[in-house]
């Protein structure tokens, strides 16, 4: 009983010290200010209300603090143009895509060694229009009401393909298949717990085999007013593949696709690639007709009274589907072998050394 009295008494006595010390501590958030300048955090106060209306204060300040050189940039630049002089120079944000470690494999314009291996590369007859692209899309031996909606959605997205049954049949045989009916690529589909998780890209006859995981699939049925794409010939954009090997895989891309656009049709599909991941977009466009006053008949009116409008055209961009985002995972010279294929290149964990070193 006196262990446990002695106990409580210290206990008690702990308390006071504690509120004394919290009350030491607000007292150094109020003569701070909230400017930080005494090295007091809100992170610091342990009372939640004082801590709150600290943090409210300090973001306060800083965003004064950035209107006011925001205003002070625009009054210099508005100084300098008046005098004639060049303007200070833009201050540029720092972000992980410009700050990127420097490749000694990043394509130049003036490349000539480049230019030569595009003409004797695997995709040079289909890029030349010298061979039409036939694609052929399979599953893998398990697959999924999804992934079938997946694989629906692609054959409308890439003109000339056709889909076949996986069945009991092994790739090398569908390869095999493929070349004798001059398919120019075959897509295989994998499916993981009833959800596509990959990309198999198979260049024919002659290869590359490109190894790609699938994510962040959206179908087009679950895309917000998302429109219904015709059978027109699609318009390809490729974005940011700077490197010999995204030089490379674009290329694989673009081999998918006919190379005459039918602009007519408004259908744009968008590889664009960013931080190695690349994001699959599929668009049409859309012109709508919008009403503009006429400002050279400001004084004209009509039998209404009102003043007459003038029709103006505005451009927008309306999605299809589907939307999914893709990741490299390995590049295999010639068609499918798991055995004895030649790598060109593979992703490996000791590789990613940093946040700012990309591959493609």
């Amino acid at each position: 009983m006196g262990k446990g009295k002695r106990k409580r008494e210290e206990g008690a006595g702990d308390a006071p010290v504690a509120a004394a010390a919290e009350r030491a501590g607000e007292r150094k958030a109020e003569a701070a200010g909230g400017s930080g300048k005494s090295g007091v955090l809100p992170s610091m106060i342990k009372n939640k209300i004082k801590r709150t209306e600290l943090h409210s204060k300090l973001k306060h300040e800083r965003k004064l603090e950035k209107r006011r050189k925001a205003k002070a940039r625009e009054a210099a630049s508005k100084r300098a143009l008046e005098l004639g002089e060049e303007p200070p120079p833009k201050s540029v944000p720092r972000t992980i895509e410009n700050t990127r470690e420097s490749d000694e494999t990043v394509c130049r314009p003036d490349d000539e060694e480049l230019f030569a291996g595009n003409d004797a590369d695997e995709f040079s007859a289909v890029l030349k229009q010298e061979r039409t692209p036939k694609i052929l899309i399979t599953t893998c031996r398990f697959h999924s009401t999804r992934g079938r909606a997946f694989i629906a959605e692609l054959l409308s997205v890439i003109p000339n393909t056709h889909y076949y049954k996986r069945g009991t049949y092994e790739l090398k045989k569908i390869i095999e298949y493929a070349k004798k009916k001059d398919f120019t690529s075959v897509i295989i589909v994998h499916t993981n717990r009833r959800e596509p998780d990959a990309l198999l890209i198979i260049g024919l006859p002659d290869g590359p085999t490109a190894h790609f995981k699938l994510s962040k699939l959206v179908l087009r049925e679950d895309i917000n007013n998302h429109g219904n794409p015709t059978r027109h010939m699609p318009e390809l954009v490729l974005n940011n593949f700077t490197t010999r090997l995204g030089h490379r895989v674009g290329r694989l891309l673009q081999s998918l696709f006919p190379q005459s656009p039918e602009f007519r049709g408004r259908r744009a599909v968008t590889f664009h690639n960013q931080r190695d991941f690349i994001f699959f977009r599929h668009h049409r466009y859309i012109f709508e007709d919008k009403e503009k006053k006429d400002e050279s008949k400001k004084g004209a009116k009509d039998v209404k009274g009102k003043k007459p409008t003038a029709p103006k055209v505005i451009a927008r961009l309306q999605e299809c589907g589907p939307r999914f985002t893709l990741k490299l995972i390995s590049l295999q010279h010639g068609t499918f072998d798991s055995k004895g294929g030649e790598f060109e290149w593979t992703h490996k964990p000791e590789m990613d050394t940093s946040r700012r070193r990309f591959f493609l």
